[in-house]
């Protein structure tokens, strides 16, 4: 009975009718780990029915999915550069999760440059203040991710224009933010780190990219940024 209960079973098997473990199939542990640090379009504002946690529509979890990833994400709505040094320099939680992070994602700035926006009226002279900070910091942020995970892979976004074409602060964006993301582009070429170009991508697309009424990225707006991070990472 064993012999012919062995028999039957390999012969299942070979026309696929008996399920086998996956060799390749992947614990969480085993999983490579995508750590994604920023503010609230890391989180995924706004995309479910409230915001108490981020959401999986998300490009972290985008691209976790795409690539097998363990993800943390670990935006924060409403953080500046300055908030996350802070968290880098002084957070247990945020050291650990980066230290075992094989890939970081970093999307920082916006919520520097709406404050700065909002304090100057857009005065460009009082707004290299606000620039100049956030540079500064995004300089320590890459410093402090070196160190805590030197051999992590890490891309840094720079910042899409967030405001309708029939809004007259689209063409304020439109003017300034290339030069801010040149600079910023310096920032992570000085580091060694890959740059996704989220301006690029999202070009004058705000209705399809954008939310209406919001400056948050659609369901769309973060299929792509997950498209462009996947890519600068090397995926």
């Amino acid at each position: 009975m064993k012999k012919w209960l062995s028999t039957l079973t390999v012969s299942l098997i070979g026309f696929g009718l008996v399920a086998v473990p996956s060799a390749s199939a992947k614990s969480p542990e085993a999983q490579p780990s995508l750590v994604a640090l920023g503010d609230s379009i890391t989180f995924g504002y706004n995309l479910g029915i409230n915001n108490d946690h981020p959401s999986k529509e998300a490009f972290p979890y985008i691209i976790g999915q795409d690539e097998d990833f363990r993800v943390r994400d670990l935006g924060v709505p409403g953080w500046t550069s300055a908030q996350l040094l802070t968290a880098l320099q002084t957070d247990p939680k945020f050291q650990e999760a980066v230290s075992h992070a094989d890939d970081i994602t970093i999307d920082i700035g916006n919520n520097d440059l709406l404050q700065g926006l909002k304090a100057t009226g857009g005065n460009p002279l009082q707004m290299q203040g606000y620039i100049r900070q956030m540079l500064g910091n995004l300089d320590e942020i890459l410093t402090l991710v070196h160190n805590q995970s030197p051999h992590a892979k890490i891309v840094v976004y720079n910042i899409y224009n967030a405001f309708q074409t029939i809004d007259p602060l689209h063409l304020y964006s439109y003017q300034t933010l290339p030069a801010i993301n040149l600079a910023i582009a310096g920032v992570a070429q000085k580091h060694g780190v890959a740059l996704a170009d989220a301006y690029g991508t999202f070009g004058e697309d705000q209705a399809i990219y954008v939310r209406l009424g919001d400056i948050h990225p659609t369901v769309l707006g973060q299929d792509v940024l997950a498209q462009i991070g996947e890519k600068a990472l090397g995926y």
